[in-house]
């Protein structure tokens, strides 16, 4: 039985950096152990840690060892575009023998069981939390599976040697687009019938939306989406907007840069989240009327007329009426 496991994000963890290797352009493989070589607490394949990093902000990464090895983490961290991003004071500003503080390991996208199969697919950096997934069904002696890896070119492709074993033949598809959207591999070939099959899928934003987009006829079920997308990042066409509270009358303003979910709690409610990343569902509201601006991978168009998910979402229309 594949299936989640409780974990949780209290306990902080101590790590000591093991091993620090580059590979892929601007990926950075980090080895992390306990300094006195204990096992680690346990994870299920999906899980991630959230890293305290050099500029003093937390990050989530996926693990990508299989489960089993309980005497380190594997994470793999991708060189932001952004200059003095968390990520790269994590790559810059460490070095082999240097402390981190960790949470402990924590699911929000877990592997599910299925006796029919699974399709992975995994977007760049994407590939981690699905390379996990991978080595523990070939432990587990799992062979219904297939991953789909999309990557700009063979030097910005993590761990393309271990993908490309001979052992994985028939088993790893890896495309290459240049960067170019036109050149996205076509996945309806891949998805156009269920067939009872689960869906994983982790990567940037346009490959999962083009997945979504894809597996609209899947049941709701089968289809599991990962994203570690700082949800206050703002959109050029971002604005203010009020956000009224259809029981208690009360209206808050929702800045540029903010989330729904962080303007409440800023006001004191105590609100259900889990992800934050508008992926596992936890956080859906209820909204009376306005025009929500969805950017969630969870509800599908039917629900989207009367749900939001508000850890990621916002409004289009200058107010939005929830059922809080």
């Amino acid at each position: 039985m594949i299936g989640s496991m409780p974990t949780s994000t209290d306990t902080t963890l101590a790590l000591r950096i093991a091993d620090k290797t580059q590979v892929a352009t601007d990926i950075v493989a980090f080895e992390l152990m306990s300094p006195g070589g204990e096992d680690l607490p346990e994870f299920t394949p999906g899980a991630h840690i959230a890293v305290k990093t050099p500029s003093g902000l937390r990050r989530k990464y996926s693990l990508y060892n299989a489960p089993s090895e309980r005497g380190h983490y594997q994470i793999a961290v991708k060189r932001e575009s952004r200059r003095n991003s968390s990520s790269t004071s994590l790559i810059d500003a460490t070095q082999v023998g240097d402390m981190l503080e960790a949470s402990a390991p924590r699911n929000n996208f877990p592997l599910g069981a299925s006796q029919l199969g699974y399709v992975l697919i995994a977007g760049g950096i994407g590939i981690t939390p699905l390379l996990s997934m991978v080595r523990h069904l070939r432990e587990i002696g799992e062979t219904g599976f297939k991953l789909y890896y999309c990557t700009r070119s063979p030097e910005h492709t993590a761990f393309l040697e271990e993908l490309s074993a001979p052992e994985l033949r028939g088993k790893v598809v890896i495309h290459h687009d240049g960067g170019e959207p036109d050149r996205m591999l076509d996945f309806w070939p891949v998805l156009e019938s269920p067939n009872g099959r689960q869906v994983y899928c982790c990567g940037p934003q346009a490959l999962m939306r083009e997945v979504q987009d894809m597996s609209g006829h899947w049941p709701s079920t089968a289809v599991h989406f990962e994203t570690f997308t700082d949800a206050a990042v703002s959109r050029p066409d971002d604005k203010p907007f009020q956000l009224r509270l259809a029981r208690s009358g009360v209206v808050l303003d929702v800045p540029v840069g903010a989330t729904i979910l962080e303007t409440l709690r800023g006001r004191g409610y105590d609100l259900r989240s889990s992800c934050e990343s508008g992926t596992c569902g936890t956080c859906i509201t209820r909204y009376l009327s306005g025009e929500a601006d969805h950017r969630d991978f969870v509800l599908h168009e039917d629900g989207r007329a009367t749900h939001i998910m508000i850890c990621v979402s916002r409004a289009r229309s200058d107010e939005l009426v929830l059922d809080l």
